[in-house]
């Protein structure tokens, strides 16, 4: 049975027309192994028939053989003590016939013990026809009591025993090949039973077959998917089809499984704009409302610090105004993080990209002792198309966050690999490591462990290399520290002309 589920298994991943095309060949296999099976049945039955229906011939022959010889002996005593005038002519007749039966014998006769037999009855047969004919040629010549004597004694007693025992081994021959073709026919009989048995054998197991197959590949499969449709137009879009089956119900269980999961990302985005075109609408007016209070209370702050103020109030009024230019960096990042991002591509390098967002970093690197690990640009084709300024903001906000991640004495590296359609630039430090997963889809800032940080670096990272067709990775380095993986294509192309 495990043999028979594992052929099943196999032959249940072919396309159906390639199944359909098995189990045509299953049945004309069957209908062939059943046509031949009945055509060796009946060839044994016709043969064994025909043998039988020659050995009834041969026992025929040699009984009429005898009858005959007894009519033979008849003429012969009518010629003798009755003086019959046409017992000769009959007993000639007779002879005749005799000798035909003789011919028949020997042309039914097969193999050499049957033609022995017969051989040895036909001598002994000859032996009675030449002392019979000296009687009926000496008849005249011997007296009444010598042809008694001859008929009784010698003819009867001697030359026709010895026939009937012929006769007799003749026909025991012929009753034991009876017997032997009839043990032949028990024989064949049960052989024809076994043989049209192993049709039904294979039409049990063709049965068997065919339920267990289609029942894994088509049945199970198809109620599979169908469940899948149900699941997914009720919403739940993770839900995944099982690829198996025939060959076409695995590649639409992949199909439906992939439209799944193009609908679970396309509501993804769709919820995502929603949301981000709920907070467009919502935070423009809060950072109006913001805006104008926060400046009236910098604006009094500054007016207020004055020389003649302690120094304790001179501390507190400064430390209102740089809470509220975090407020107003805050409230700009995220105005500007809330806005739909538009790539300007132009001809660049990814050498300026970089030196470009090092130009605001330089202080503070300097002020940290941080050493800056460059990528060899030598011999290095680095040309790009793509927005500078969008790529330099996503730079200068990653690099600023590994510095200030980064202990003091230590080294960021940046790697770049240069290929043919894309290019790869790999940041890496030596910091504490990141204490949460950026999420790409996230529609609110993430978290930050910096004091007057917006949390908005990486999810505008994130935008950007969404609107240059890229990528962006967050991975923890062995050893420690943060290993960043930016993957963007050298020539942009706008989403509309792709489509």
């Amino acid at each position: 049975m495990l043999n028979l589920r594992k052929i099943t298994k196999g032959i249940s991943e072919k396309s159906l027309k390639d199944i359909l095309l098995i189990h045509e060949l299953a049945f004309i296999l069957l209908v062939a192994i059943s046509g031949m099976a009945g055509a060796i049945g009946i060839h044994m039955w016709d043969k064994a028939s025909h043998e039988s229906q020659r050995i009834n011939l041969l026992v025929q022959e040699i009984q009429q053989t005898r009858g005959d010889l007894y009519r033979q002996m008849k003429e012969l005593f009518d010629a003798v003590f009755l003086k019959d005038p046409k017992a000769h002519d009959e007993y000639d007749a007779y002879t005749t016939s005799v000798n035909k039966h003789f011919e028949q014998l020997n042309q039914l006769a097969v193999g050499n013990e049957e033609r022995e037999a017969i051989q040895e009855l036909n001598a002994s047969y000859l032996a009675f026809v030449n002392e019979t004919s000296s009687m009926f040629n000496h008849q005249q010549s011997l007296s009444t009591e010598s042809l008694q004597k001859s008929l009784n004694t010698d003819l009867e007693t001697g030359i026709f025993y010895r026939y009937e025992a012929v006769s007799a081994r003749a026909e025991k021959l012929l009753m034991l090949k009876q017997q032997e073709l009839q043990q032949r026919l028990e024989d064949a009989k049960h052989n024809s039973v076994t043989i049209l048995s192993i049709p039904i054998m294979l039409a049990a197991l063709l049965f068997l077959f065919s339920r267990i197959f289609l029942k894994r590949a088509i049945v199970r499969p198809i109620e599979r998917v169908l469940l899948a449709t149900t699941e997914i137009s009720a919403g739940r879009l993770e839900h995944k089809v099982p690829e198996q089956g025939a060959a076409e119900i695995a590649t639409l269980s992949r199909a439906i499984n992939h439209m799944a999961k193009e609908l679970a990302r396309s509501q993804e985005a769709l919820v995502r704009t929603e949301k981000q075109a709920a907070l467009g609408l919502l935070v423009p007016m809060l950072a109006h409302n913001i805006r104008n209070p926060l400046a009236s209370i910098r604006a009094t702050a500054q007016v207020a610090d004055v020389s003649e103020l302690d120094a304790e109030t001179q501390g507190a009024l400064r430390d209102i105004i740089g809470a509220v230019d975090g407020l107003e960096r805050w409230t700009g990042a995220l105005l500007a993080y809330l806005h739909p991002l538009k790539a300007q591509p132009e001809h660049t390098s990814l050498r300026k990209i970089i030196t470009g967002s090092l130009v605001h970093l330089q202080k503070i690197l300097q002020k940290k002792s941080i050493a800056l690990e460059l990528p060899d640009w030598e011999h290095v084709d680095d040309s790009m198309f793509t927005d500078q300024h969008l790529l330099e903001q996503v730079l200068y906000n990653l690099l600023l966050n590994a510095i200030e991640a980064a202990p003091s004495n230590t080294k960021i590296e940046i790697h770049a690999d240069i290929a043919e359609q894309s290019l790869r630039i790999l940041i890496a430090d030596r910091g504490p490591g990141m204490p949460f997963t950026p999420d790409p889809h996230a529609v609110s800032p993430g978290p930050t462990t910096k004091r007057f940080g917006t949390g908005l670096g990486i999810p505008f990272a994130f935008k950007v290399c969404e609107a240059l067709t890229g990528s962006i990775t967050f991975k923890h380095r062995d050893g420690g520290g943060t290993l960043i993986e930016i993957e963007i294509p050298r020539v942009h192309v706008e989403l509309s002309n792709q489509l």
